[in-house]
């Protein structure tokens, strides 16, 4: 039961955003759940990939996806999201907390700061500034999705909207498209080493399906601006909350050995 409503609030937030729902699910299941981080990590990233194949199918239908752009940002990440999630499992588990918590702080100062940045409007950069953009974020976006458990979305979207142009809900679809094969990847590479709660799986794979199906449908009518704000308070609460861990008394650096 715990599985199922942590995945269905990760859903319609996915939805609606046009992210994985790991920021959500992260904290819900090392707070609530009590999962080590890695394995927090481990497991959101499996229900993630069901996330961005619900979530960009129905972008899809509603006209708000751009596939080559989706394929470039894949295959770039691709190249990148195993380094990324070897990474975490070499790290201790109240450093990478602080990590993510810097990580989220970032992403809260980008949506902040967009209403105040000059506007980039589509079709004013050079097509070949585009690409090679798309090119560098989907390499980091790879390293990202394998370190953070997260679909890389949440990076993803303000970085297309503020730096390249694309219109906010292309954006979101572009960006739940290009993360299933990364976060496939990433899921497995977890998986191999050991960071899953396998029992969690069903029911938050059935919650994340149910929510994401919710969250896109409402995410062309729902206005964006109170959206981000309150997107903006909950990702500011979960970074103030990680950046505050501290290293056990006994804390070592000890690496999470595989399983076949």
């Amino acid at each position: 039961m715990s599985g199922l409503w942590i995945g269905l609030t990760a859903g319609v937030l996915g939805g609606l955003v046009g992210v994985g729902g790991g920021v959500i699910m992260i904290p819900l299941m090392t707070e609530v759940l009590r999962f080590r981080q890695q394995e927090a990590h481990g497991t959101s990233l499996v229900a993630v990939v069901f996330t961005a194949v619900a979530g960009s199918f129905i972008y899809y239908l509603h006209g708000s996806a751009d596939i080559p752009a989706s394929a470039l940002l894949a295959a770039m990440a691709l190249m990148t999201v195993r380094f990324g999630a070897k990474y975490c499992s070499f790290l201790p588990e109240w450093k990478l907390k602080r990590y993510f918590g810097c990580f989220l702080l970032f992403i809260t100062l980008l949506l902040l700061l967009k209403p105040f940045l000059p506007p980039v409007t589509e079709g004013t950069l050079p097509d070949w500034i585009r690409w090679c953009f798309l090119v560098v974020l989907g390499a980091l976006t790879g390293f990202v999705s394998g370190m953070m458990g997260v679909g890389g979305g949440i990076f993803m979207v303000p970085m297309m909207v503020i730096f390249a142009g694309i219109p906010q809900h292309t954006a979101q679809g572009i960006s739940l498209l290009a993360m299933i094969p990364a976060s496939a990847v990433g899921a497995w590479t977890h998986w191999k080493i050991g960071n899953t709660r396998k029992s969690l799986l069903p029911g938050l794979i059935a919650g994340v399906l149910a929510g994401v199906y919710a969250g896109g449908s409402f995410a062309h009518v729902m206005p964006e601006k109170e959206l981000r704000f309150v997107f903006i308070a909950l990702l500011l609460y979960t970074a103030t909350r990680y950046l505050r861990a501290k290293p056990k008394p006994d804390a070592t650096c000890t690496l999470t050995t595989g399983q076949e």
